[in-house]
């Protein structure tokens, strides 16, 4: 039975084939093995697109509806809500589905056959301290695989398939602290690796510990874009009235990938034209205005992406804005940013110290480090996680793949 590993990720994607030991992943997108997690539903043609094309078609202001951070809808309470698709409401694990089944047909167009089984990625935990909403969205999730064709339907922690995949390199046996800091959520494994262990067909006795909670990539967006962006249309500025603050709740939902499209509608539109009246500083707020009627959001959100990526290789970058108002840009550095997420590395320290301490073994005895996941990059993060052992090595290998490589060789296990 041909089989595939499966990584659905918060910002992307990717799908493996197993064909018998033969493991490879797919061409999901052009000659890419790797999609961006996003749908657009197209109001001028009627179709749903998927992908890059997706957003360059939203970015290429085309009438309709983007998606994205659809992972992370499982583990909040927007799993049982729908969105405004034109006339009609799409429940959004429907939206979910459509990608899923995309993801499966590329494959079995790559694979040239039909496949019936997956190996789904799951983090450790889709919600923080609720083992019933936990189960339920891994309940909704392989739902969505047996809808999508799949008659076999397992699952694996993603920090366990990255660590599956790091270890077919491994030349000795290590204690590794594997560090999966993904979109949506950070999950960290302890585990014993090594090329004795490699072939054994039960590993449970060397996985000693895991951890995980919501803290990703999609968090350090918003939060860099409500330190140096949402301060140019608005935040922190005051009403006229009493000298109050600008209501924060906006610029909240705008921050927020999973909540722009919630604001686009008639009556946000009416609440903050009426701040632009009330506003001791209305250029600002009228930004903001701009940004809801003109659908901007996404765009705004994906310049906050770039300027985040950029500063894991600078001190410094510039936001360019000019799709706002000409001219218009915000600087960003590795400092502010650093500072605007200074709770969330605490968060990742104490999540990575929390997996060794639950594995019973002290700091010095782990000798590796495997970071894994587009946001292990941010120096930031790494000095966080690596505060946790500080006597291990740093390890990086295939960071936006490593998962699903990982996960395709437990199907080839699972189900050659």
């Amino acid at each position: 039975m041909l089989a595939c590993g499966l990584d659905f990720g918060t910002s992307n994607s990717a799908i493996g084939v197993a064909n018998g030991a033969v493991t490879t992943l797919a061409r999901v997108e052009g000659d890419s093995d790797l999609i961006p997690s996003a749908v657009f539903f197209d109001q001028e043609t009627g179709g749903v697109l998927f992908g890059a094309h997706a957003i360059a078609t939203y970015i290429g202001q085309a009438e309709g509806r983007l998606l994205r951070a659809l992972k992370t809808i499982l583990g909040s309470p927007l799993i049982d809500e729908k969105t405004a698709i034109g006339s009609r409401r799409v429940a959004l694990t429907e939206v979910v589905s459509l990608f899923i089944q995309h993801l499966k047909s590329r494959a079995e167009y790559f694979a040239d056959n039909e496949i019936m089984a997956v190996v789904h990625g799951r983090p450790v935990h889709f919600v923080d301290g609720d083992p019933a909403a936990d189960r339920k969205a891994e309940g909704v999730l392989e739902s969505i695989a047996r809808t999508a064709g799949f008659r076999e339907v397992s699952f694996v922690y993603e920090p366990i398939a990255a660590a599956l995949h790091y270890e077919e390199t491994a030349t000795r046996e290590e204690l590794v602290l594997v560090a999966d800091i993904g979109g949506g959520t950070s999950d960290f494994s302890l585990i014993r690796i090594g090329p004795e262990r490699l072939g054994r067909p039960d590993r449970s006795s060397d996985i000693l510990a895991n951890t995980g909670g919501r803290i990703g990539g999609t968090d350090f967006d918003t939060l860099l874009s409500l330190a140096s962006v949402m301060p140019l249309l608005g935040l922190g500025t005051h009403l006229i009235a009493k000298n109050l603050p600008m209501p924060r709740g906006p610029y909240q939902e705008l921050a927020t990938w999973a909540l722009i499209n919630f604001l686009y509608n008639q009556k946000t539109e009416r609440e903050i034209a009426t701040l632009v009246r009330q506003a001791r500083e209305p250029e600002r707020v009228r930004r903001l205005l701009r940004v809801i009627r003109a659908r901007l959001g996404h765009r705004l959100a994906f310049a906050v992406e770039d300027a985040k990526i950029a500063l894991s290789d600078s001190d410094e970058t510039i936001l360019p804005l000019d799709f706002i108002e000409p001219t218009l840009s915000a600087p960003a550095s590795r400092t502010t940013f650093a500072n605007a997420v200074a709770e969330k590395r605490a968060g990742l320290h104490k999540l990575a110290s929390a997996c060794i301490a639950d594995a019973g073994v002290q700091p010095d005895a782990v000798n590796t480090i495997f970071f894994t996941g587009g946001s292990c990059r941010i120096p930031a993060v790494r000095a966080a996680i690596s505060a946790a052992a500080p006597a291990a090595q740093a390890a990086q290998k295939s960071d936006m793949l490593s998962v699903g490589l990982g996960l395709t060789r437990e199907a080839a296990r699972r189900y050659a």
